[in-house]
C-alpha cells in the first residue's frame, strides 16, 4: 500500500460514498480517468493489479481484525 504524504491526501479527497452503488461507481470512475481514452494491455494490468492490492490491504488491516473481533466475542465455528 502507497502511504502517500498528508498533503497528496488531501488533494485526492472526495465525497464519502454513502452506499456500495456509490463506491462502485467512485472505483470506477478513478480507474477509467486514470486509463484515459487511449490505453494499452499493460494499462489495464496495472489497473488491475492496483485494485487487487487495495483489496488485500483492505483485508489485512481491516477485516482480518474484525473477523479476529467477531470470533473472540461469539466464538470458533463448530
Amino acid at each position: 500500500m502507497p502511504y502517500i504524504t498528508p498533503e497528496h491526501r488531501t488533494e485526492l479527497e472526495i465525497r464519502k460514498p454513502l452506499r456500495a452503488g456509490e463506491l462502485t461507481y467512485e472505483l470506477y470512475k478513478m480507474c477509467k480517468e486514470y486509463l484515459g481514452e487511449r490505453f494499452r494491455y499493460d494499462d489495464i494490468a496495472i489497473v488491475l493489479g492496483c485494485m487487487e492490492s487495495a483489496k488485500l490491504e483492505l483485508y489485512r488491516r481491516v477485516v482480518a481484525p474484525f473477523e479476529d473481533e467477531k470470533l473472540e466475542q461469539n466464538g470458533d465455528v463448530r
